[in-house]
């Protein structure tokens, strides 16, 4: 059964994806106050998907609080490109390693989305999709991650957890739209790629 899935969404990232218009559906309207002439930096980060009582799984990760745009916040594993790395996807499988601990060998890579600027933090992310045959063995960096959270995809693609909430940031005061799978709370750029990513999935009608 996943096989053909995933087959049908490695022929999926073939063709055109969604892009623009579906990370416009979730973005905060505050972006447009962190534009910035500086040097972008790449990074790249990992969709992964995997099976579990008998659906499909992705993984996100609750970042610890430190002093950074990011804090505190959900988001796909994955970090910033290093000079050691080859490419983008090398970036993020080993960063998926380190934070998650899973094993870059056994993650099949399907495609990748849209990049991505996050004008909060400068980076310039182009998001990768692949999958676990089998249920990963996650183990979490403590420094990085305070919380490893794994969602049925089902619960991204019901309408009834998309809305809006209110944030503040620094001084600004805004409204965004957010997934809320199980409560949680996932907004900003994070947001922004799961939006391509599940307009790409409702292609294959897997539910």
């Amino acid at each position: 059964m996943y096989k053909k899935i995933f087959n049908q969404l490695k022929e999926e990232f073939k063709r055109e994806l969604p892009g623009e218009p579906a990370h416009d559906r979730m973005a905060p309207n505050v972006r447009r106050h962190f534009n910035t002439s500086a040097k972008r930096r790449n990074a790249g980060v990992l969709i992964l998907l995997f099976p579990k009582n008998k659906q499909l799984y992705t993984v996100c990760i609750k970042r610890t609080e430190y002093e950074g745009a990011h804090s505190g916040q959900i988001s796909f594993p994955g970090g910033k490109f290093e000079s050691g790395d080859h490419t983008l996807e090398y970036t993020a499988l080993r960063e998926s390693k380190e934070e998650i601990g899973i094993d870059p060998e056994k993650v099949n890579i399907l495609g990748q989305l849209t990049p991505l600027h996050i004008p909060v933090s400068n980076f310039y992310v182009l998001p990768f999709v692949g999958f676990y045959a089998t249920i990963p063995k996650f183990k979490r960096d403590p420094i990085e991650v305070e919380k490893i959270i794994e969602i049925p995809l089902s619960d991204l693609l019901n309408p009834e957890n998309c809305t809006l909430q209110k944030f503040h940031y620094s001084e600004l005061a805004f409204t965004a739209p957010i997934y809320k799978p199980k409560k949680l709370v996932i907004w900003g750029a994070t947001a922004m790629i799961m939006s391509e990513f599940l307009e790409v999935v409702k292609k294959i009608n897997l539910l």
